[in-house]
């Protein structure tokens, strides 16, 4: 018991208990308490951006290979798009074979569009060709300053990295001191996750207290239904690569747990992407690709997002009697693989990467969107929880594709 209770798990786990409960039983108090986990996920999103930079700057110099540095881009983005074709392809399978939306009989002309205006506004932000000038920040210290973008940072540091390794002998003065900075930054995020329980608690206190458990039972079966899917998707398409990687996905979701717990609790995968940095390289994995991986995968590998965007979609459709062809399926999936590269740094990320989505089918009014917005809070954690999963499980696959793992270290980690 004493071990437990020493266990950043073990409190994280009660927060959020007592975080429902209060939510709950005072839903004012539930409310007030919205400062506090933003000011949490404020603290943590502080610190993300000077510890990538330095992992990454740090690994591409200590490498010194330009040939490494896009080989593992290569192989990374090509893993991105195969896992998230296949988390898109099990949200239409499931929609579907299950046919959530059926029997709702919505009006269309009964919907408040007012509601999800907002988002559809929103989404005019993903296209494309802006989001790729998007990436480029106006300055070098906009990356860190400005909307919080990783890729953003993620190109800086690549640029830095490459041209610290170009300078070889002369550079290793300022090698050594983004490594050092880098042990500093490490060590606030870690001072920062003691306040892990207080923020998910207060975080959960804040859903339940504002949106209401009642809010979950007119669409609780679509709801259970997007938490199986991904829960399926975790166990078995995640679950068959970590295996043919050599490792168990069960052990490994253990090994997780507290990082879990508090991205559930937060509702935000940002909120554990740190330690999940530190636990990756504790397995066996090099620093390196573990720097490139984690921080490209949260924009460009968002299998809950994902899989959420495609059986959404063709939910609202069948609430609303409209029977979408094959053609205009395979197109959801399409533009789907688009919008969710540009889902980073956007408030409300899956919401407005789904209207942004269904702006694209004109048979289904964006409008439908009102029936799940009531919802889509609740659905935030599942999406949350699989994008992390996933992002953990491509840097071990990479790192091993690269001959950069530990086996050994990864197994003993696990089993211990």
């Amino acid at each position: 018991m004493k071990r437990l209770a020493g266990s950043l798990y073990f409190w994280v786990l009660m927060a959020i208990c007592a975080g429902s409960l209060l939510g709950y039983v005072a839903p004012a108090g539930g409310i007030a308490m919205k400062p506090i986990s933003d000011g949490f996920i404020a603290l943590v999103k502080m610190l993300i951006a000077p510890v990538i930079f330095c992992t990454v700057v740090q690994g591409i110099a200590g490498a010194g290979s330009l040939k490494k540095l896009g080989r593992v881009g290569g192989k990374a983005l090509l893993y991105f798009e195969v896992v998230s074709s296949l988390a898109l392809g099990l949200g239409l399978l499931v929609a579907n074979g299950l046919q959530p939306g059926a029997g709702f009989h919505a009006d269309p002309a009964k919907l408040d569009a007012s509601k999800v205006s907002e988002f559809s506004e929103r989404a005019h932000e993903l296209h494309v060709v802006d989001y790729i000038l998007h990436i480029i920040p106006k300055t070098f210290s906009d990356a860190f300053t400005g909307n919080g973008d990783l890729l953003q940072v993620l190109l800086v540091a690549v640029l830095f990295g490459i041209a610290l390794a170009r300078l070889e002998e002369k550079g290793e003065a300022m090698n050594r001191f983004i490594a050092t900075a880098g042990k500093v930054f490490f060590g606030m995020v870690n001072i920062v996750m003691k306040a892990a329980p207080l923020g998910a608690g207060a975080a959960m206190a804040y859903t339940v207290g504002q949106f209401g458990i009642d809010a979950l039972r007119p669409l609780l079966g679509f709801v259970v239904l997007f938490y199986l899917t991904c829960a399926v998707f975790v166990l078995t398409v995640l679950g068959a690569i970590a295996w043919l990687a050599g490792f168990n996905i069960l052990k490994y979701l253990r090994y997780i747990r507290a990082e879990l717990l508090t991205v559930l609790g937060t509702s935000s995968s940002e909120s554990g992407l740190v330690p999940l940095m530190e636990k990756l390289e504790r397995l066996g994995c090099s620093k390196s690709v573990v720097g490139l991986v984690v921080p490209s995968g949260y924009s460009f590998n968002l299998d809950g997002t994902n899989i959420y965007m495609t059986l959404a979609t063709l939910f609202v459709a069948q609430a609303l009697g409209i029977d979408l062809s094959l053609t205009q399926q395979i197109t959801v999936l399409i533009v789907a693989m688009l919008t969710s590269k540009g889902a980073s740094g956007v408030t409300g990320a899956g919401f407005v990467t789904l209207a942004a989505t269904l702006a694209t089918v004109p048979s289904v009014p964006v409008a439908g969107l009102a029936l799940i917005l009531g919802i889509d809070r609740f659905m935030s954690e599942a999406r949350a929880l699989t994008n992390f999963v996933g992002n953990g499980i491509a840097a071990i696959v990479i790192a091993k594709w690269e001959k950069e793992l530990d086996t050994q270290q990864l197994q003993r980690e696990l089993d211990a």
